[in-house]
């Protein structure tokens, strides 16, 4: 990337508070071909026929050479990639095992058992806020919530829980196009060989003394480098991606004080409002690891075989070819079928656990909090580029309701 690139400009940390304005001049070029030969494409409707076409490869090895691979961080541990970063046939069998202690229709109540443990978390995490002027909505909320639900998915030990939280942020740096810039990968490889180590433990001990959550469920079925390489999968797809939108949420609430007046009024309003914050702040900002698999014809422009391609998904939940007045934070806005989730046989698997912690989270925040004003605006944010969110989100508050 040069460094007047649109690309560059939309990954310089520069304009991580407000890319909005970056991916409306992308949007002018639906299909963009950069210097590097990545294509961007961040139109709605080019989005997603790219991100349902066979055509285009989630595994990175069929890139041509030279490019830089963006996404997989586990072929440098020995690790197979997890199943992200895999096509079918392989892709469908090994999602499908892992979906069937997770989800319907093999595990209709898996999900459902969750949600008295993490209302309860909710619960405590809001008491501490009692006797404070001033809290981080990162740090004291929208960080550990995600963490507690993700080991209990995991049927990780409640003490081994404060290990996954930094093994979560140095993983997730590596999806960052620029984390080699401040020691990202090293940072990362550390990361995954302390949790490769702890899973392997841990789950021989599953295998052995089957307990609660889907790795033991998993471990008769997978092998340890399948199953292992699917954790570190989990922990940071289901971590990083539910902090920002907690996060996101948050600030564009406080950001929109009539809406939220109304919100305060209307619990009912959480599930269009939230799915709305999801179209309007995505926690994942773009997709950058597909590959086209043969040459592919979209908006007038040919996507060579074996040229990176990058799916800009926040500039396509705002193309005003799909969404009427895109800027604008409408919670009654109909028909929201955003990307914030993705979509096609790659389509967030965890989504529904996603979901689940927001409608936990973000009614009972404002129930019971009363705010009284952003300390910052704009917060600072996390350096990476691709989960895009405030890395602090520091607010005045002025009391707790029980």
């Amino acid at each position: 990337m040069t460094s007047g690139s649109i690309l560059a400009q939309i990954t310089d940390y520069a304009h991580r508070a407000d890319p909005y304005p970056l991916y409306a001049e992308l949007r002018k070029q639906p299909v963009r071909r950069e210097e590097d030969g990545s294509y961007l494409v961040s139109t709605y409707y080019e989005v997603r026929s790219l991100a349902n076409d066979p055509r285009l490869s989630n595994d990175t090895s069929n890139r041509l050479p030279g490019h830089t691979r963006p996404g997989q961080p586990a072929a440098e541990s020995g690790l197979p990639p997890s199943f992200i970063f895999t096509d079918p046939p392989v892709h469908d069998r090994l999602r499908e095992t892992i979906n069937r202690p997770f989800g319907p229709p093999h595990s209709p109540t898996f999900l459902d058992g969750l949600r008295g443990d993490l209302a309860k978390t909710v619960t405590e995490l809001l008491d501490a806020f009692d006797g404070k002027d001033q809290v981080d909505i990162v740090e004291d909320f929208a960080y550990p919530l995600p963490v507690t639900a993700i080991c209990k998915v995991l049927g990780v030990p409640r003490e081994d829980e404060p290990r996954f939280h930094a093994w979560a942020d140095a993983l997730a740096s590596s999806i960052d196009p620029h984390s080699g810039d401040d020691g990202g990968p090293e940072k990362a490889q550390r990361a995954r060989l302390e949790m490769g180590a702890y899973l392997t433990g841990l789950i021989e001990t599953k295998r052995s003394h089957p307990g609660p959550g889907i790795l033991s469920a998993l471990a008769p079925t997978m092998t340890p480098a399948d199953l292992e390489a699917t954790a570190v999968l989990l922990l940071v797809a289901g971590h990083e991606t539910t902090v920002n939108a907690i996060t996101n949420t948050t600030l564009t609430l406080l950001r929109h004080p009539d809406i939220l007046d109304r919100f305060r009024k209307d619990p009912a309003l959480a599930v269009p409002l939230i799915e709305e914050v999801l179209r309007y702040e995505p926690p994942v900002q773009f997709v950058p690891w597909t590959t086209a698999l043969a040459d592919i014809d979209i908006a007038g422009t040919t996507i060579p075989k074996g040229s990176p391609v990058w799916l800009m998904l926040a500039a396509a939940n705002r193309d005003p070819q799909r969404f009427e007045d895109p800027d604008r934070f409408d919670p009654d806005r109909k028909d929201n079928e955003h990307l914030g989730f993705y979509t096609g046989i790659h389509y967030c698997f965890g989504a529904p656990l996603a979901r689940m912690e927001l409608q936990l989270a973000v009614p009972e925040l404002f129930r019971r909090v009363t705010f009284s004003r952003l300390l910052e605006d704009p917060p600072p944010y996390r350096a990476n580029a691709v989960l895009r969110g405030p890395r602090h989100l520091p607010v005045a508050i002025e009391g707790l309701t029980v």
